[in-house]
């Protein structure tokens, strides 16, 4: 059995274009994205064990926000999804597996979630 590592930013805020009803079109809406992304891990971190041996962050939050084509609706929130599933793919190879989970705050009312939680694995 191989090990692995996860990387993960949690509750990162976007605007995006996105809904099907009149009330979202034509406006940007808040997305809380939760993103998960399983490496394969070397075989020890050293504290001297440098960047390349992982991956940066900042990749994640890149991928649901300036990976986001600027101005594109996108109908469902599950394109939002493939969509950074497929950023954080084409970024790294070593990338085997990403979760995306997208909550609509602007249906949201009070602690409740409403959104997808889309996993892809490398093909």
């Amino acid at each position: 059995m191989a090990d692995s590592l996860y990387l993960e930013i949690a509750d990162f805020v976007h605007m995006v274009h996105t809904g099907i009803y009149s009330e979202e079109t034509g406006r940007p809406q808040p997305l809380r994205f939760t993103i998960r992304v399983k490496l394969k891990a070397c075989p020890r971190y050293e504290p001297d064990t440098s960047l390349d041996a992982s991956k940066n962050y900042m990749d994640l939050k890149f991928a649901a926000s300036e990976a986001l084509p600027a101005g594109m609706h996108f109908k469902l929130i599950e394109a939002v999804a493939e969509h950074v599933c497929d950023t954080l793919f084409v970024q790294d190879a070593r990338v085997e597996q990403v979760s995306v989970k997208i909550v609509k705050l602007a249906l949201s009312v009070g602690e409740e979630q409403i959104g997808v939680t889309l996993t892809r694995e490398r093909r």
